[in-house]
C-alpha cells in the first residue's frame, strides 16, 4: 500500500478558484443578477443609456426601473409598445399614505389633479382603465409622467407593486446630449 501525499501547494489555489468559480455559477442560476446599466429606447423617458441602483430608496421625484407584471408584459409586447423582457422607466408620483384616485380619465394624488389618462392608444385601441380611490400601502407606489400624456404609467394600471421595480435610475448618456 502507498500512502497518500499532500496536496502540492500549486493544487491548492487552482482547486480554490475552482470552487469560488462553480459556487459563483450555480448562484447566477439561482439568483440572476439585475442589470446594472438599462438602455430605454421607449418614449416613456429620454432614450439613452441610464445606471440602475438597486439598493437605493425609492422616493417620489425619482425616476425607477418597472418590471411589468406578466399581464401588462403580454399586451406591452403584444401591442409593440415595449418588448417582452424590457423594463420601464417610470417617475415615481406617489407613496404611502398618498391616496391616489381616477375617476373617469382624471388622475389625482392627494386631491390634487395631477394627468389626464386617455381612452385610447394612438392606433385607435381601447387603454387599460381602473377607478377609483387607494390608499397606498408601504408596499406600492404609483407611477406617473404626468408632462408625457402618452405615457403608459399609473394612469392606466394604478399602484404598483415596490417588487416589481429594479430601483431608481439615472442617465448616464442621453440621445442628443452630447453626453
Amino acid at each position: 500500500m502507498s500512502a497518500r501525499r499532500p496536496a502540492s501547494p500549486r493544487r491548492v489555489p487552482i482547486l480554490g478558484a475552482a470552487a469560488v468559480g462553480v459556487a459563483a455559477i450555480a448562484f447566477s442560476v439561482v439568483a440572476p443578477p439585475t442589470p446594472r446599466l438599462i438602455w430605454n429606447a421607449s418614449a416613456s423617458a429620454p432614450v439613452g443609456l441610464y445606471r440602475l441602483f438597486p439598493d437605493a430608496p425609492l422616493a417620489v421625484g425619482a425616476r425607477v426601473a418597472y418590471r411589468p407584471t406578466p399581464d401588462q408584459a403580454r399586451l406591452f409586447a403584444h401591442r409593440r409598445y415595449l418588448p417582452d423582457g424590457l423594463p420601464l422607466l417610470k417617475p415615481v408620483a406617489a407613496v404611502a399614505p398618498s391616496v391616489v384616485c381616477r375617476k373617469g380619465e382624471t388622475l389625482t394624488i392627494d386631491d390634487r389633479i395631477v394627468a389626464q389618462a386617455r381612452r385610447t392608444d394612438r392606433a385607435g385601441r381601447p387603454l387599460p382603465v381602473w377607478s377609483g380611490c387607494r390608499t397606498l400601502s408601504a408596499d406600492q407606489l404609483l407611477l406617473l409622467a404626468p408632462d408625457n400624456p402618452d405615457s403608459l404609467d399609473g394612469r392606466y394600471f394604478g399602484p404598483v407593486s415596490r417588487t416589481r421595480t429594479l430601483g431608481p435610475v439615472t442617465p448616464l448618456w442621453l440621445r442628443g446630449s452630447g453626453r
